[in-house]
C-alpha cells in the first residue's frame, strides 16, 4: 500500500472515533437532562399559602367630591363713612356678634342730634298750638271766636303733631345708621383677607371681609344615574356613611360624615346625580375649595368570602385561584370576584369556600396537580429561576394562561 493511500486511511479512522466520541457526549448529558427534569418534577414547589376568610365587608360607591362650606357671608358695611379700625386677624376664627370693623360715626351722630333738637323744637310749638286751641274753644270764649280762626288753629296741632312723629322717625334712622357703624360677624367662622385698609371711605359696595363657616362643613359630589336606587335605599335606612379621603395618597381625612341631601334630579347631559355630605369638623381637616376623594357606604356584605388580591389570576375566559388541596398538590379553581377590601384583599362571589386555602405567591412555578410545599402568610418562596420563567412561559402559550394581576 501507498504512503498516499496509508495516510487517507488514517484520516477516516479519526473521524469516526471523533463522530462517535460526540454522540456518546450528547447521549449522556440527554439522560442527565432528563434524569434532572425528573427530579424537578417530583419536587414540591415552594409557594405562599393563605386561607379563605369570611368577615362583613361594607360596599362603597367612589367619587371626586368638593368641600364647601356651611355658610359664606361677605361683610358689606351698610352705610359710608371712614373706616376707623379692623378689628379680627385674617385667616383666624370669630365669633357671632364680635365687633369686625368700626366706621367713624361722627356725622351720623351730628344726624342724629340734628333730629332731636327738631324734636324738641316742634314738640314745643305743638304745645303752644295746643293751648291756644284750648282757649279758643273754651266756652266763655267761643262765642267771640270766628269758626275759621277755631278750626285754623286745630290744624295747627295737627300740623305740628306730624312734625314731632317726623322728627322721631329721622332720630331712628339715624340711630339705626348708627348701629351699622360698628359692624359685627352675623355667624361663627373663619375670616378671610381683609379687602381693605384702615383709614380708607369705605361705601355699602366695599368689601370689608368674607366669612365662611367651617363647622359643619359641607362635600358636594355626583355618582353614576344607575346608582341611585342603591344611595337612595342607603340614605333611607340611615346606612348611608361617608368618608372623605386625601385626593393624592388616599389616607382618611375624615371618617364621620353623613349623607344630608340627594338632588332630586339627574343631569341630562352627564347622567349623573349630585349628592352632598355633611361632617362636624370639630378639628377643622376639611377646608372650603378642597378637593377630597369621597366614599360613600351603601351596604354592608355579610360573610363575605376574602381572599387576597395577588392570589387571583387572570385566564382567557375568566378570573382563577390555585387550591392546595389535602395531599399538597394544587387545583386551577374559576371563580367570580366581587367588591374589593382595602387595598389587599378582594371578595370571591363563586367558586371557593371558607377555609380552603389559595396560593398567594409563587404562582409561576405551579400548573394543575403540582405538588407544592405550602409556606406561611408572609414567607415568600425564592425567585424562579430562568429555565423556570421559560417553562411558565411556556406553559402559558399552550394552556392559555397568563400571569399575576
Amino acid at each position: 500500500m501507498s504512503r498516499k493511500w496509508k495516510i487517507a486511511l488514517g484520516a477516516v479512522v479519526v473521524l469516526v472515533v471523533v463522530l462517535v466520541g460526540v454522540r456518546g457526549c450528547g447521549k449522556r448529558h440527554a439522560a442527565e437532562e432528563a434524569k434532572q427534569g425528573g427530579e424537578d418534577s417530583t419536587k414540591p414547589v415552594p409557594v405562599t399559602v393563605e386561607p379563605v376568610t369570611t368577615q362583613n365587608v361594607p360596599v362603597y360607591r367612589n367619587a371626586t367630591g368638593t368641600v364647601t362650606a356651611l355658610n359664606t357671608v361677605t361683610i358689606n358695611p351698610q352705610t359710608g363713612g371712614r373706616l376707623m379700625s379692623l378689628n379680627f386677624t385674617e385667616g383666624q376664627p370669630v365669633k357671632k356678634g364680635q365687633l369686625l370693623a368700626k366706621i367713624d360715626p361722627r356725622e351720623l351722630q351730628a344726624a342724629y342730634d340734628q333730629a332731636a333738637a327738631s324734636k324738641k323744637q316742634n314738640q314745643a310749638q305743638l304745645q303752644t298750638a295746643r293751648d291756644t286751641n284750648a282757649r279758643l274753644t273754651d266756652p266763655k270764649y267761643a262765642p267771640y271766636v270766628a269758626r275759621t280762626d277755631i278750626d285754623t288753629q286745630k290744624n295747627l296741632v295737627a300740623q305740628y303733631q306730624a312734625a314731632v312723629a317726623a322728627a322721631e322717625a329721622s332720630m331712628e334712622a339715624a340711630k339705626v345708621q348708627l348701629q351699622y357703624t360698628d359692624i359685627v360677624s352675623p355667624l361663627d367662622g373663619i375670616a378671610g383677607i381683609r379687602g381693605v385698609d384702615v383709614g380708607n371711605i369705605v361705601s355699602t359696595g366695599s368689601t370689608i371681609v368674607t366669612i365662611t363657616q367651617v363647622e359643619p362643613i359641607y362635600a358636594s359630589f355626583s355618582l353614576p344615574a344607575q346608582d341611585l336606587t342603591v344611595v337612595r335605599q342607603a340614605q333611607a335606612k340611615g346606612a348611608a356613611k361617608v368618608a372623605a379621603l386625601d385626593s393624592t395618597d388616599q389616607h382618611v381625612i375624615a371618617d364621620d360624615g353623613v349623607l344630608d341631601v340627594v338632588d332630586n334630579q339627574v343631569g341630562a347631559d352627564t347622567n349623573t346625580f349630585r349628592l352632598r355630605a355633611r361632617f362636624p369638623n370639630a378639628d377643622h381637616v376639611l377646608w372650603p375649595g378642597q378637593f377630597v376623594n369621597v366614599r360613600l357606604q351603601v351596604d354592608m356584605l355579610d360573610g363575605g368570602l376574602v381572599v387576597p388580591t395577588q392570589a387571583v389570576q387572570r385566564g382567557p375566559d375568566s378570573d382563577y385561584v390555585y387550591v392546595v388541596q389535602a395531599d399538597n398538590t394544587v387545583k386551577m379553581t374559576d371563580v367570580t370576584t366581587g367588591v374589593e377590601v382595602g387595598d389587599t384583599h378582594i371578595v370571591v362571589t363563586k367558586g371557593l369556600k371558607a377555609g380552603e386555602r389559595v396560593v398567594t405567591e409563587g404562582q409561576f412555578r405551579l400548573k394543575p396537580g403540582s405538588k407544592v410545599n405550602a409556606l406561611k402568610p408572609g414567607q415568600e418562596p425564592p425567585e424562579p429561576t430562568e429555565q423556570e420563567l421559560q417553562q411558565a412561559m411556556q406553559g402559558d402559550k399552550r394552556g392559555g394562561r397568563r400571569g399575576p394581576r
